[in-house]
């Protein structure tokens, strides 16, 4: 143990280090603007990124790639500033980070919140998220920021070139091969996002199970620049067997600075709206794999998708629609 803690307290230093000779000797590029279409109003909209200056010296500066390598993506690095998110100092930063990404508190259950984390994991008021209950359709289990493939056998996922591994992202190769030819939605979520998920279907759910792995942010300016990030992040998935789309995997991702990912379900029987958990502080992902035949995959994600677009929609919108 006190050799791990020389160990962590040196890579601390080295990357303080390093962190202040970038800033000063290597200029971070200009990076292409995030956008993404608004569901609600059609229009294609520019992403404001919490964060924005740190992430892009971190994944395009040769200096902050090293201090994401040595300290960054550690699991310690995000727990620490998790821990800060719970302090009652982190209070402070409630009232500056609702101003400026325009957060809209009016719908959530209280207003007065004890720290940060206790801000970004508030619940809604009921009704602020209205689910769509037709058993034929299956709704996004959060707010965010979606990409959808129909069949993720003949496309590529997130950039032209990559193919996502399923083998690896499920480090299960028998159940991935269940849904080679099968369909894909990830679901990002923002920082200003709200940061509970919901069951997208009603039905049964396996264990659930947990893959070690990095917490790498999954922003799209990350994204861009290591686009095998949901293969390396730490990860939990379970199986949600429903009787119209059959047995659909459910996967949270972790990233940078996510406290944790906390699931408040019980039981085996779960119904489709109800909270299955939240992510503490930090952007995260949600991604579902259907198998080939089971949903058709709502056409204007598609679409989007295609033009490499995210498209925004909020928790227990209809994303697609059963085949069977």
């Amino acid at each position: 143990m006190p050799e791990r803690k020389k160990t962590i307290k040196l890579l601390v230093w080295v990357s303080l280090l390093i962190i202040l000779l970038g800033l000063g000797f290597y200029p971070t590029p200009d990076i292409i603007p995030v956008k993404y279409v608004d569901r609600q109003t059609h229009e294609i909209k520019t992403e404001k990124v919490a964060g924005e200056a740190w992430l892009k010296w971190l994944y395009y500066n040769p200096l902050g790639e090293v201090a994401l390598q040595t300290l960054v993506k550690r699991k310690f690095v995000s727990e620490f500033y998790g821990w800060l998110m719970d302090t009652k100092w982190s209070a402070k930063k409630i009232e500056p980070f609702v101003k400026d990404f325009n957060i809209d508190l009016s719908i959530a259950q209280k207003q007065h919140f004890e720290t940060f984390n206790d801000f970004f994991i508030r619940k809604l008021k009921p009704g602020a998220r209205p689910v769509n209950n037709d058993s034929n359709v299956v709704v996004s289990p959060g707010d965010g920021r979606v990409l959808a493939y129909q069949n993720i056998s003949n496309q590529d996922f997130i950039i032209k070139g990559y193919r996502f591994n399923l083998n690896t992202f499920l480090n299960n190769d028998s159940l991935a091969n269940l849904y080679r030819d099968g369909s894909l939605i990830s679901l990002r979520l923002c920082p200003v996002d709200y940061h509970r998920f919901h069951f997208p279907l009603g039905g049964t759910v396996s264990p659930d199970v947990k893959i070690n792995g990095e917490l790498y942010s999954v922003s799209p300016i990350a994204l861009h620049s290591m686009v095998d990030i949901f293969l390396l992040n730490k990860r939990e998935y379970i199986i949600l067997a429903n009787r119209r789309f059959g047995d659909v995997v459910m996967a949270e991702i972790g990233a940078t600075m996510v406290g944790s990912i906390v699931q408040t379900y019980q039981g085996t029987k779960v119904v489709k709206g109800r909270e299955k958990g939240y992510f503490k502080f930090g952007g995260s992902s949600i991604v579902l794999l259907f198998k080939k035949g089971a949903v058709k995959i709502d056409a204007d994600l598609l679409e989007n998708t295609k033009n490499g677009l995210e498209t925004y929609v909020k928790m227990g919108e209809e994303i697609g629609r059963a085949i069977r």
